[in-house]
């Protein structure tokens, strides 16, 4: 009987299984799957991703259910009462960019016939396997790319590390171990 293995990020934790086993590295064409991810990634800079999953709903909620439109209308009154919601994390430049990357989001959506037409762009020719979590890179040359062409668009916390972070969650790169159960189901859905 074959031995089951998971990511060893994902071990240990009931959220960090269950967002490993369902949705990460899951190839995903749903903008409002990408810019939920974009929020995700921008306010998880410096932190752990254990602790955006814990803090999810809460963003869905204090962020008017993550819909580009209405946050990309946000003004100072937002800002303070989302500067003053415990249940986020409260970074005045996160949440400034926040506001600003839905009014670029839009931007996009308008001008590439969706967000997923734009990011999609940036995927590698090929799956590269890694054996190991510690071969995974934090960021790639299509992650760069990826960054620059955000930051000429207006973008904040649009760097190449927040960049891998979105395509590996977003399924644009497929990052779990070849040791991981959820690789060969992911590349056999392809």
């Amino acid at each position: 009987m074959k031995e089951f293995y998971r990511c060893a990020w994902a071990q240990g934790n009931p959220l960090l299984e269950r967002y490993h086993d369902t949705e990460w590295g899951v190839p995903n064409h749903d903008d409002a799957v990408h810019f939920e991810h974009l929020v995700l990634e921008t306010f998880q800079a410096g932190l752990n991703w254990l602790t955006m999953l814990k803090k999810r709903e809460n963003f869905r909620r204090a962020l008017d259910n993550l819909d580009p439109v209405k946050i990309a209308d946000y003004g100072e009154a937002d800002f303070k009462r989302l500067m003053n919601d415990s249940g986020i994390i409260r970074n005045r430049q996160k949440i400034k960019a926040i506001i600003n990357n839905a009014q670029k989001f839009l931007e996009v959506v308008e001008n590439e016939g969706g967000y997923d037409n734009f990011v999609w762009r940036f995927q590698p020719e090929k799956t590269i396997v890694y054996h190991r979590d510690d071969d995974i890179p934090a960021i790639t040359s299509e992650a760069e790319e990826m960054s620059k062409e955000l930051k000429s668009r207006g973008f904040s916390f649009a760097g190449p590390t927040i960049c891998y972070a979105f395509m590996q969650g977003v399924g644009i790169v497929n990052d779990h171990t070849a040791e991981c159960f959820r690789f060969q189901e992911i590349e056999a859905g392809k």
